[in-house]
């Protein structure tokens, strides 16, 4: 184990460690849309999705279900006014930047993403929220094209993102292992404070690793050993040299994820996990030794 530890600390001793300030109030200009949005009430919502459908409808049965997301938007925006494709909305926090593209906008005031997928699944109603938050809008719709018949189904997201600015903090059991985890807590708070708490979570991860200097300075390789001794190297996000961190949005059962990083820890280099749960309501940070 202890070879398994010297290879580990020499990675990291060939780079020099600074958590750059990006995250200063003055250099804060959140959420940036290409085009202006409308919040329109559910009734409004179903009466431009009706229309939506129709089109969508004969679309898939002209077209069939074989062709790409963009084929089926074109066409869509062909055949209906009021259709802007691939409007961006662009999160920024400092000098981090991250550009998202709504695949439709109609209207100003109603989302649709289309898919072409297997199913209609967990991480595309996630998405989908997260660009009804960035684009303050309540109602969207996924239209999953490549079934036999069109799979479509409603997303309601009734939270704001000016509501979800000022979580409840719970950081008793946070125990900072370096100055750069202690900036990295700062760092999170500020990007909710600025942001809101609701949005995916990679968006959050992005921004960290971007503060911790980048993916070729975070993701590192961590020794992995069994009774046997080192077996494998696993990439993970390091905050420093042996103190991972991981970010997650779990409203319940976190228990169950605490008692696996545990396990984590005992067949790794690693000192300490950094761990950052983000819900709604709460922020948590925990140091799990």
């Amino acid at each position: 184990m202890n070879n398994g530890k010297k290879m580990f600390g020499k990675r990291w001793q060939e780079r020099s460690y600074l958590l750059p300030n990006i995250f200063l109030p003055e250099l804060r200009m959140p959420i940036h849309r290409s085009i202006s949005t409308t919040r329109i009430t559910q009734k409004e919502f179903k009466q431009i999705s009706h229309e939506v459908m129709e089109h969508v409808f004969a679309i898939h049965n002209e077209f069939g279900r074989f062709f790409d997301e963009r084929v089926y938007k074109l066409e869509l925006a062909n055949r209906m006014g009021g259709v802007a494709l691939e409007p961006s909305v662009t999160v920024t926090h400092g000098n981090f930047s991250k550009t998202y593209f709504i695949d439709a906008l109609v209207h100003g005031s109603a989302l649709f993403e289309f898919k072409t997928a297997d199913s209609i699944h967990a991480r595309h109603r996630g998405q989908t929220i997260n660009y009804l938050l960035l684009c303050d809008l309540a109602h969207g719709k996924i239209a999953n094209m490549r079934t036999e018949r069109v799979q479509h189904e409603f997303v309601n997201c009734h939270q704001r993102l000016e509501n979800l600015r000022h979580p409840e903090i719970i950081d008793t059991e946070w125990r900072g292992q370096t100055s750069a985890c202690e900036a990295m807590r700062d760092m999170v708070n500020a990007l909710i404070s600025d942001w809101g708490s609701g949005l995916e979570i990679g968006l959050y991860e992005e921004a960290l690793t971007h503060a911790l200097g980048g993916e070729e300075r975070v993701h590192i390789p961590v020794p992995v050993f069994s009774s046997k001794g080192h077996i494998a190297h696993q990439s993970m996000r390091l905050a420093s040299p042996e103190v991972a961190f991981k970010i997650t949005a779990l409203p319940e059962r976190t228990d169950i994820f605490e008692a696996h990083t545990r396990k984590l820890l005992q067949h790794t280099s690693l000192a300490a996990v950094q761990w950052i749960n983000i819900t709604h309501q709460t922020v948590t940070f925990t140091t799990i030794r």
